[in-house]
């Protein structure tokens, strides 16, 4: 068994639209209404981890937001950066946290909800064994993947003012129009 304060100490973060793939260096990710989902290859022993904020990019939405914000790329992202690594999809294993009913409503559905739902869809039809889940209620979470073993530690906490008002306040980055700049691409 894995100290999770040690590996904790070593691992490298994953941050909202962000995914990793090691064998070696853990991972982790702080997760309010988001979701994380990591993937284990047990025969090559490593592990993969990403953390998405939404669960779909809509060709209608905001064009400019970082579609790797959005469980529908960022799942794909990491799946292809497993399966670059050489590991299997048959042999890949699957544990799902996080959507917690940090920000009561956006849009007036809950987004930890509405991401919990999609990591257990996009598991079930990719034929991925969900092997262990800690999704939605009212906590924030600290989650550890340890690659070398496939432990995933989550801790969770409390959900403070601060990361209300951090996810409240990244959020309206994503629903705002991008500012207009003198620079022309060409």
């Amino acid at each position: 068994m894995s100290d999770p304060r040690e590996l904790e100490r070593m691992a490298r973060t994953v941050k909202p639209g962000g995914w990793a793939v090691e064998s070696e260096r853990p991972m982790s990710t702080l997760l309010g209404s988001c979701v994380a989902v990591c993937l284990w290859d047990p025969v090559l022993r490593v592990g993969g981890l990403n953390h998405f904020m939404l669960p779909r990019h809509e060709k209608s939405s905001n064009r400019d937001l970082d579609v790797l914000l959005c469980g529908n790329f960022c799942m794909e992202a990491l799946m292809n950066g497993m399966l670059n690594r050489g590991a299997q999809k048959r042999r890949l294993q699957g544990k799902a946290f996080g959507g917690g009913n940090v920000i009561s409503s956006l849009t007036g559905v809950s987004i930890g909800e509405r991401n919990a739902e999609f990591a257990r869809e996009w598991l079930a039809r990719e034929g991925i064994q969900l092997l262990a889940a800690d999704l939605m209620g009212p906590w924030s979470r600290k989650v550890i993947l340890d690659p070398q073993t496939g432990e995933v530690f989550c801790k969770r906490g409390q959900t403070s003012q601060s990361i209300v008002e951090a996810e409240r306040s990244y959020a309206s980055t994503l629903l705002a129009a991008p500012k207009k700049t003198d620079i022309e691409l060409f």
